[in-house]
């Protein structure tokens, strides 16, 4: 995720403190890690430094002065030219479960890397029907929705992978018994 490029989207709907940026964030990315604020503030001073916002004013809410910063033209520009630009799908498989997986068919017996993917897939499958609830709650935002739906693919997407680890870890047992 591009934090810069989350907070000038944003900032396009008008002038913000970095706490109503964090919040935001969370809210609007819901299924995201959240923002600490002190990143939040890092990115908004690197933002000020690279001519992308600019600060507006000072409000003070019952607690400590509060910068409020709006974007300029050139981050406006910036924020055009990154949406505009595709994602290319990743090169490389960096994930914690493919590592996993992967370790456990090197250095264990297939029946204990078979019972991993059995329990890595039972908690794949609890975490879809959680999801599914999630965006079928009533109040459920679009953003709530939106989240739900991309976790869930890629979760399918896994469960699909950890049964066809499976079934190879299967013919392989078979073929080396017989």
């Amino acid at each position: 995720m591009s934090t810069p490029h989350v907070l000038l989207a944003l900032l396009a709907d008008g002038p913000r403190h970095g706490y109503d940026l964090k919040r935001a964030h969370d809210e609007r990315l819901p299924r995201a890690r959240p923002l600490a604020f002190g990143q939040v503030y890092a990115t908004l001073a690197r933002l000020q430094r690279d001519g992308l916002v600019f600060p507006t004013g000072q409000e003070r809410e019952g607690g400590p002065d509060r910068t409020t910063y709006a974007i300029t033209p050139e981050g406006r520009t910036g924020l055009e030219e990154w949406l505009s630009t595709v994602e290319r799908p990743m090169p490389y498989v960096g994930s914690a479960l493919f590592a996993k997986v992967v370790v456990a068919l090197l250095v264990a017996d297939p029946d204990r890397a078979r019972s991993y993917l059995i329990a890595q897939r039972r908690a794949h499958t609890e975490r879809l029907r959680e999801l599914t609830a999630d965006k079928t709650a009533p109040g459920a935002t679009l953003d709530d929705i939106v989240a739900a739906d991309f976790a869930i693919a890629h979760l399918d997407a896994d469960l699909r992978w950890l049964q066809a680890t499976l079934d190879r870890v299967a013919d392989w047992h078979r073929e080396v018994h017989a």
